[in-house]
């Protein structure tokens, strides 16, 4: 295998800074192009219509423009290209959904079903979406703490916020849709990698016991860390290789409505076992290396007496 002999740890700034560089054009990104929110988070009208006869964007959006609605591009699904949703990014009146409902029926003789998120529920959902990762984030440092160490937390919520801000980035890059469906998407990715990672960690904890001597140098850390890795390597890419084949087909052969869903957990699989593998247990040595060197100077120290 590749990564027989190649050493994890000696080379962490390399990985480091890799992913320090991603995330400042992550930064500069999202200052420049921001994130194309959906009606979900910002606010908008989405119309969803089945017409008899299969349809055409250009038909689609120009009954729209008829209306006098500008309207995103139309996203057509259904095996003959007969159902079509349309987003619009105003929140329709009473009198104009009462419209709207009235002229796609006269034109493709079906009603069509029309869905309203208001800027206060927009925010409402970006707010909970938010707490969501957040609240997630606190109980995975709890969890790991309890039955790792808090360090070992630490790094593996860094590692799941660097996947994540990794994703949003790519989106933004893409200008493509964020919406309830991505932050599904997120926090399934949040899953995948905390659990490599926790797969990891429980190896190195196995690797420490079973020494004959207690890690006291970076150099044992690192060594505990190499072997543990290559242990996991194996069923860290199996895993993920598997799960890929299936999102691959599906973004492949699968529904446009899951497409922004399918592209998140494409790139949040491939980001997940990098920062499983190169990032969480290199910067978990680093951080353990500071804490094990804090605590010899401390035993040093003369005690003073009262």
């Amino acid at each position: 295998m590749i990564f027989k002999n190649f050493d994890f740890v000696k080379h962490r700034n390399k990985f480091f800074t890799f992913s320090i560089v991603l995330s400042i054009l992550g930064i500069i990104s999202l200052f420049v192009f921001g994130l194309n929110l959906g009606i979900d988070f910002a606010s908008g009208t989405r119309v969803d219509l089945q017409a008899k006869h299969p349809l055409s964007i250009n038909e689609v959006t120009a009954e729209f423009e008829k209306m006098g609605f500008r309207t995103e591009r139309p996203v057509l699904s259904g095996q003959n290209h007969n159902i079509a949703s349309v987003t619009l990014r105003d929140v329709l009146s009473q009198k104009e959904e009462v419209k709207v409902k009235a002229d796609i029926k006269e034109k493709f003789g079906v009603e069509p079903n029309v869905s309203k998120v208001s800027p206060q529920i927009g925010r409402e959902l970006a707010k909970n979406a938010f707490w969501a990762v957040l609240i997630s984030s606190v109980f995975i440092i709890i969890y790991v703490w309890i039955r790792f160490e808090f360090l070992q937390g630490l790094a593996a919520v860094i590692a799941l916020l660097h996947d994540a801000f990794f994703i949003i980035s790519v989106f933004s890059l893409l200008h493509l849709e964020v919406n309830i469906v991505f932050i599904a998407a997120v926090l399934t990715i949040v899953g995948y990698s905390i659990n490599d990672t926790i797969v990891t960690f429980d190896r190195i904890r196995e690797n420490m016991q079973n020494r004959k001597k207690k890690a006291k140098t970076f150099e044992d850390l690192a060594d505990i860390i190499n072997t543990s890795i290559r242990q996991t390597l194996v069923r860290s890419i199996n895993t993920v290789v598997t799960v890929l084949i299936a999102v691959i087909a599906l973004m492949i052969f699968g529904s446009h409505e899951i497409w922004t869903f399918n592209v998140a957990i494409f790139v949040g699989l491939i980001c997940g076992v990098y920062s499983s593998i190169f990032i969480a247990s290199p910067l978990w040595a680093v951080m353990k290396f500071q804490y094990m060197k804090k605590e010899r100077k401390r035993k040093k120290l003369p005690q003073v007496q009262s």
